[in-house]
């Protein structure tokens, strides 16, 4: 079995930091989300992946290159724009073969892996089997009409009267049937290959599409507020460690990683909480579920429930939280400015103004 990981969407929800990066490689507890969906097909026993990439394919070639880091074979196939998933699968025709494979979306983070998922379409072949999730508003999803054996009847793409509450959730494993259907289907009204439409073409001619559906922690990370979350229950599971350099004038709380070369003076930190290699954290107080990227500057400020991306700076901020702070990114008190009034006073008024 092969997997076919999508790195190429645009991110439109992640603006700016999607201008000048890859919303796949925006990082988790200071790890890229697409590493934990290699990490995941790695430990499946999934070994020839192909990574569908478009306008940041440098950097994301820089940092996963061919795999071998991962355990795994690395084939990257260009999307010259992003025009579908079921396109992705017709543009990686050639890598794919007459092999099953796994199509997993780069930018979304499954607590249970796919290890399950992947022996059990191996197991139990289908045309299609895809992976669901029960959620509350199902409206925004893709969802899919299950019957009581698991057969899917009927996928629908954002319904404004859902006939189920099973939200697909961006994993699904293929024959080599699905290309026929890529094949066969056309754009839909936003103008791309809907991947929902392909299966639903597989159904409506009689092919076995099956359900799997989890309960376990699944977040499509393409908002910042998802992002947060998924860096908070990524947290939790973190283990303490220290590295680096933590002065005696520093308290450490909770479960707190340190890498090699981060330097904690003069400040309290309390976990679950990452501080990246090259960063600094001096005279400030961080809270718990932030990740401090590397080379990162915490100086006299106040932070929890945030990511730092690397590089970025800051200084003097009384309380920050719930923010994500991009590369290189500097965030300084604002100049104290003289005070000023600029009054429009009718006749014969009285205006009492603070000295």
């Amino acid at each position: 079995m092969k997997a076919l990981v999508l790195a190429g969407g645009t991110g439109s929800r992640l603006r700016p930091f999607t201008h000048t990066g890859a919303k796949q490689l925006l990082p988790i507890a200071n790890k890229p989300v697409l590493f934990y969906a290699l990490e995941s097909l790695a430990s499946a026993g999934i070994r020839d992946v192909g990574i569908v990439v478009g306008a940041h394919a440098r950097d994301i070639r820089e940092l996963t290159g061919d795999g071998t880091g991962f355990g795994l074979r690395i084939t990257y196939l260009h999307q010259s724009r992003p025009l579908g998933l079921a396109h992705a699968v017709l543009i990686a025709r050639d890598f794919l073969g007459d092999d099953d494979f796994l199509l997993y979306l780069g930018d979304n983070y499954l607590q249970q892996g796919v290890t399950d998922f992947a022996r059990l379409a191996a197991a139990a072949p289908a045309a299609a089997r895809l992976l669901l999730t029960p959620v509350a508003d199902p409206s925004a999803f893709g969802v899919a009409e299950v019957d009581p054996e698991g057969n899917v009847l009927r996928l629908e793409e954002k319904p404004d009267s859902p006939r189920s509450a099973l939200a697909l959730i961006g994993v699904y494993a293929f024959s080599p049937a699905v290309h026929e259907a890529v094949r066969a289907i056309t754009p839909s009204a936003r103008g791309e290959l809907e991947i929902t439409h392909a299966v639903q073409w597989m159904i409506d001619r009689g092919m076995r599409v099956r359900a799997e559906t989890t309960t376990r922690p699944w977040r499509d990370t393409g908002s910042v507020e998802d992002l947060l979350e998924v860096n908070r229950h990524v947290l939790d599971g973190l283990e303490g460690n220290v590295e680096g350099k933590v002065d005696p004038h520093s308290t450490l709380v909770g479960r707190v990683r340190v890498a090699e070369g981060a330097i904690v003076r003069g400040s309290r930190v309390v976990g679950p909480v990452v501080i990246g290699a090259g960063a600094v954290v001096s005279n400030s107080s961080v809270g718990p579920y932030t990740s401090i990227g590397e080379d990162c500057l915490v100086a006299d400020s106040a932070i929890e429930y945030s990511v730092l991306l690397p590089g970025a700076q800051v200084e003097g901020a009384a309380r920050i939280e719930g923010s994500l702070i991009g590369r290189g990114a500097v965030v300084r008190p604002a100049p104290r400015l003289p005070q000023a009034h600029r009054l429009v006073i009718g006749d014969h008024s009285k205006v009492y103004l603070p000295s």
